[in-house]
């Protein structure tokens, strides 16, 4: 009995060993399925722009900004949706220098969907990257809610073509505009654009200046000195079309068909703005053209900042640096659908915003009898075989250096106005309603793009769009 006895004890302790060690490699397993998200999402222009490991749902942002001292205090709400198990993410905002420009974090907690409570986290924060350290780590499909507490003086971001963006400071408040690469010089994002998401948006100010947000205008309220604007976006947007533009304006509210309101937000300084009378009669020729408006407000915002020398398609309401041309005007409205609704999935790919914007304005102007497309086509198409200006296919771009130079967007739009005559009036107008439909709220390619022009078309293209996106040198034949 007594071998018997230690043979089954010997049989239980092996038993107990196996199970032990199965248990052991399981939690193993388990701790070694939770990797950090990347610091960056590769896009070939800007390759730390973007986080992997989650998908953000929506942005609540709260600042308050002292244009005299260019304070900004900024508290972000950012609820994401985990794409793996993370034990570490990544959020972009740029971190203070040594010169005191740009943001300190204070604070970083983190919350999950089935509990309000937001637990402060261990942090790091180097460069424009801040890496949170979740903590218990975070699954595949759980929703979470970060907040970001911080602070510091706004400044401006400058890009490879030595433009200026992000948080700009002027002399009255801020002109905030964020392609590509400016949305974390003001507030933690996921900077891509393929993750879109809603935002709402709290400015503060000092009274008597004006705050201008995406979206629609919940309230405005003035209490101890400072008057409070809040906006809300209830529609997908990526992360450099947000806006916090404030200043002294004066801001005209109305209403448009299909009860879309119209935010007109001037700087008194500028006074010759009768174009902006145009916004409504714009909105309707690209409904007609194009398919119904996608969002849920619209407007413009012109401002006095000189050192900018551009306008941007911020969504809902474009904010222009100075006042607009008519075709300006046009171009930026006619974003709205194409590059703020229809949103290029990396950078290279800009001709698909700039390039349909283009021929927006040339459709506009062909509309309102002041010259056709196709004359705006032959003033592109006049220049030299010998101009640089065809040595930069569209979408084959060297470097964001010349991102916003003159081929994608003028060779994009003469693309477009090509196409147009290689397969007819009524294949390219289906065309360009066919790809907002179907990709609306949504990112896209090149490659999707020849596709759905074939399928649309019924004709093979792929030497058409290879004369005029890829390869350098004046198309002659196409």
């Amino acid at each position: 009995m007594r071998g018997s006895h230690l043979r089954r004890l010997g049989l239980a302790l092996v038993t107990l060993l196996i199970a032990t060690g199965t248990l052991a490699g399981a939690a193993l397993a388990d701790d070694e399925r939770y990797t950090p998200g990347s610091s960056g999402l590769g896009d070939p222009f800007f390759p730390l722009a973007g986080n992997g490991g989650y998908d953000v749902q929506s942005y609540d942002l709260d600042l308050d900004y002292t244009p005299a001292t260019r304070a900004l205090v900024g508290r972000a709400f950012v609820t994401a949706v985990a794409t793996q198990d993370l034990d570490a993410f990544n959020l972009d905002l740029r971190k203070q220098d040594e010169e005191g420009h740009f943001y300190a974090v204070s604070r970083v907690a983190v919350g999950k969907d089935n509990g309000p409570t937001l637990k402060d986290m261990a942090f790091s924060h180097e460069g424009q990257e801040l890496t949170v350290v979740p903590r218990p780590k975070l699954k595949t499909g759980e929703t979470f809610v970060v907040l970001v507490e911080y602070a510091g003086t706004a400044h401006e971001v400058t890009d490879p073509d030595e433009s200026i963006e992000g948080f700009v400071p002027t002399d009255d408040g801020a002109f905030v505009v964020s392609e590509p690469q400016g949305a974390p010089g003001w507030y933690p994002a996921n900077d891509h654009p393929t993750d879109k998401a809603l935002f709402d948006i709290s400015i503060t100010v000092p009274e008597g200046i004006t705050a201008l947000g995406n979206g629609v205008l919940l309230s405005s309220e003035t209490e101890n000195g400072k008057t409070t604007w809040e906006w809300s976006h209830g529609m997908p947007m990526a992360p450099y079309l947000a806006t916090a533009t404030n200043g002294v304006f004066s801001l005209t509210v109305t209403e448009l068909a299909g009860g879309i309101p119209s935010y007109v937000a001037v700087d008194p300084r500028r006074t010759n703005t009768a174009v902006l009378a145009h916004i409504p009669a714009v909105m309707a020729f690209f409904t007609d053209t194009y398919g119904p408006y996608p969002f849920d407000a619209t407007g413009a915002i012109v401002d006095f900042a000189p050192d900018v020398g551009y306008a941007l398609e911020t969504q809902t309401k474009a904010n222009y640096s100075n006042t607009p041309g008519e075709s300006t005007l046009a171009h930026e409205i006619a974003h709205e659908w194409f590059g703020n609704a229809v949103t290029l999935s990396s950078w290279p790919d800009i001709w698909l915003n700039e390039g349909f914007a283009r021929l927006s304005e040339w459709l506009w102007l062909e509309h309102r009898g002041i010259r056709t497309a196709q004359q705006s086509f032959d003033l592109q198409y006049a220049r030299p075989a010998t101009s640089s200006f065809w040595q930069t296919p569209p979408a084959a771009l060297p470097g964001p250096e010349v991102l916003f130079s003159s081929p994608p967007y003028d060779r994009g739009g003469m693309t477009l106005h090509a196409l147009r005559g290689k397969i007819g009036d009524m294949a390219f107008f289906q065309l360009l309603r066919t790809w907002y439909v179907e990709n609306r709220y949504g990112n896209v390619t090149t490659a999707d793009f020849i596709e759905t022009a074939e399928e649309v078309s019924g004709m093979q293209l792929d030497a058409f769009f290879d004369v005029w996106l890829f390869q350098p040198g004046k198309p002659t034949s196409w």
